[in-house]
């Protein structure tokens, strides 16, 4: 433990650590908007981006900030293949939402802490379904069904324990060890 502190302490893995709640982001964009299915289509798939956004946010705000959430956000739109800006917009006003409540959202623990999760979800899911609602009006005066984002929601609230999981491990093996170096 004392050798990870110490290599952490070398500005070349710094610079490794602050980019590990980023890479987070990005790999949950990732894997969630791989174009494979196991139930061949019947869900959509989860928001894991919006797990490690959550969770940095409330554990380390240095390293997910605002700019880091509006990346992961950005990625979402482009792998999503949805409407250009929606989730960077849900994933930035979601972001400012848990920043602001930061110690309400950091005190839960156990079923409330999933609840507290859910509730930031709905609040995205809620901002994204407005935006193309909005858009959707506007060009065809007509409203999306809402099924695909409750869907969107309960998949994401759904995998939000064993996403936390791995992130939380990261960030008491590599990020949690450099506290005082970053």
């Amino acid at each position: 433990m004392a050798s990870l502190e110490r290599a952490a302490a070398t500005p070349r893995f710094r610079f490794l650590i602050v980019l590990i709640p980023m890479a987070c982001g990005l790999l949950g964009v990732v894997i969630a908007n791989i174009p494979i299915s196991v139930l061949g289509g019947l869900v959509p798939p989860p928001l894991l981006a919006l797990v490690p956004v959550y969770f940095w946010c409330l554990v380390r705000p240095d390293l997910m900030t605002p700019a880091v959430t509006f990346a992961i956000g950005l990625c979402e739109d482009v792998l999503s293949g949805g409407p250009p800006g929606v989730w960077t917009l849900a994933f930035v006003l979601t972001y400012a939402l848990v920043a602001r409540r930061r110690d309400s959202f950091a005190g839960l623990s156990g079923l409330a802490a999933v609840v507290g999760f859910a509730a930031a979800a709905a609040f995205a899911c809620t901002i994204a379904y407005v935006a193309v609602a909005g858009l959707a009006f506007l060009s065809a005066a007509r409203l999306p069904a809402v099924t695909p984002i409750l869907g969107e929601l309960a998949m994401t609230v759904l995998f939000y324990a064993p996403a936390t999981l791995v992130v939380g491990w990261l960030h008491h093996r590599l990020v949690g060890a450099s506290r005082g170096g970053v």
